[in-house]
C-alpha cells in the first residue's frame, strides 16, 4: 500500500512548479527534493533548497524524515539539516513538548502538506524552543544580521540549480490560466487546505442533486394524476 500511495503523491507533486523532485535510485521510499521559494514576500525568494525525504515502510501511518542537504541557519533547523517541526513528529499527544495530536503527523497528511509546512516555517520561525539556539538569539536580538545569514544561504542554494533548469517566479508559478476559465491562483491560495477535496466527493454531491430533481419530477407527476382523476 505504501508504494502505491507514494507513487501517486510523487506523480502529483512532479507537476508543481514550486518543487523539483526525483526518486533516488528509483526507490519510491527515497526522494530528492528541491524546495523553490516563489513567494515574493519571503526572505528566501528565489532559493533552491535541496533536501532528502525518507519514508518508512508503514507510510502513511508514520511520518517521513526530512533533511536539508545544505543546512540553513535557522532557529528550527539543526546543524545537520534536520527540522524541528510538529508535522514530522510521530502521531499522538506529547506532554513533554506540549504538542497536541492535531499538530503532529497523522495518516491523512500528505507529502505536499509537509513541504508547504516547511516553506512556511522558513519565514515563520518558532524561537521559543529552537533547534539552533544561536540562530534563535540572533533573530530576536539582531534581525538585520540574521537577514544577512539568510541571504548567504539563499545565494549558496543557487549552486544546486541543475544546468538548464528554468527557475519559476511568482508570476510564472501561479499565472492566470485564461484557457481554463480565467482561473487565477496566487501564493496565498496555495496552502495545505486548498489541496483538499476529491472528484469523488463532487460526484456524490452531483448525484444527490440529480436524485433530488428526480424526486421532485415524480411528485409533480403524481399531483397531475390526482387532478386528472
Amino acid at each position: 500500500m505504501a508504494e502505491r500511495i507514494l507513487m501517486n503523491e510523487y506523480k502529483s507533486l512532479s507537476k508543481e512548479p514550486w518543487t523539483n523532485i526525483e526518486l533516488i535510485n528509483d526507490n519510491v521510499f527515497e526522494w530528492s527534493v528541491a524546495l523553490i521559494v516563489v513567494n515574493p514576500d519571503s526572505l528566501y525568494y528565489g532559493g533552491y533548497f535541496k533536501a532528502k525525504l525518507s519514508f518508512p515502510k508503514n507510510y502513511p501511518y508514520s511520518p517521513p524524515d526530512f533533511k536539508f542537504i545544505r543546512p540553513l541557519y535557522h532557529p528550527n533547523i539543526y546543524p545537520d539539516g534536520r527540522l524541528c517541526i510538529s508535522i514530522l513528529h510521530a502521531p499522538g499527544e506529547d506532554e513533554m513538548s506540549g504538542e497536541s495530536a492535531s499538530e503532529r503527523w497523522n495518516p491523512v497528511q500528505r507529502v505536499e502538506t509537509v513541504l508547504i509546512s516547511v516553506l512556511s516555517l522558513l519565514d515563520d520561525a518558532e524561537v521559543s524552543s529552537p533547534a539552533n539556539v544561536d540562530a534563535g538569539v540572533m533573530l530576536r536580538n539582531n534581525p538585520d544580521k540574521y537577514k544577512e545569514m539568510v541571504k548567504k544561504d539563499l545565494e549558496t542554494s543557487k549552486a544546486d540549480i541543475p544546468a538548464g533548469y528554468v527557475m519559476p517566479t511568482h508570476e510564472s508559478a501561479f499565472m492566470t490560466k485564461k484557457d481554463e476559465g480565467d482561473f487565477e491562483m496566487s501564493w496565498e491560495d496555495s496552502d495545505a487546505e486548498s489541496f483538499g477535496g476529491s472528484d469523488s466527493d463532487e460526484d456524490e454531491e452531483m448525484d444527490s442533486d440529480f436524485g433530488a430533481d428526480d424526486d421532485e419530477d415524480e411528485d409533480d407527476e403524481d399531483d397531475e394524476d390526482i387532478k386528472a382523476s
